[in-house]
């Protein structure tokens, strides 16, 4: 896992995930990079200035393992 500060050279398709709730302050948004490269990207949608996390499909699927 890698946290990312800098500006992202290829695009995320964001997603703002369906267990965050708008009024909370607690958004997480999640979303794969769109180069082909399959790795992912995670930030908090209320601080995106803040930068992403950004997990490799190994790691994005351990992950989503782990929350199942």
């Amino acid at each position: 896992m890698n946290k990312n500060k800098v500006a992202t050279f290829f695009p995320v398709a964001w997603h703002i995930s369906t267990y965050s709730a708008e009024t909370s302050g607690q958004c997480v948004e999640a979303g794969p990079f769109t180069d082909g490269s399959a790795a992912f990207a995670v930030r908090d949608s209320q601080h995106r200035s803040h930068g992403h996390l950004t997990f490799d499909p190994r790691e994005w699927a351990a992950l989503l393992a782990s929350l199942e």
